[in-house]
């Protein structure tokens, strides 16, 4: 009986994880990828010098904070 609770109670926490781990992550990469955005492409933004490239790699200016963040949230909620 309390190890079934418990069970229930570490599958909703679980859900409840992954459903929060992405939202904090976006956020994250929102912030964090915009600044790093206008540092590393603001000027070739401004003079309209994006290249394919340079657009490849601001999509991953974004993406590196979003899976660092959620491989940090990920790793504190493992070890509780």
């Amino acid at each position: 009986s309390h190890l079934s609770t418990a069970l229930t109670n570490t599958r909703y926490f679980a859900l409840g994880a992954l459903l929060y781990l992405p939202w904090s992550g976006l956020k994250v990469a929102l912030v964090v990828g915009s600044i790093l955005f206008l540092v590393n492409h603001g000027n070739a933004l401004v003079q309209g010098q994006m290249s394919r490239d340079r657009w490849i790699a601001a999509i991953l200016t974004y993406c590196v904070p979003y899976m660092v963040s959620i491989h940090g949230q990920h790793s504190s909620h493992s070890r509780k």
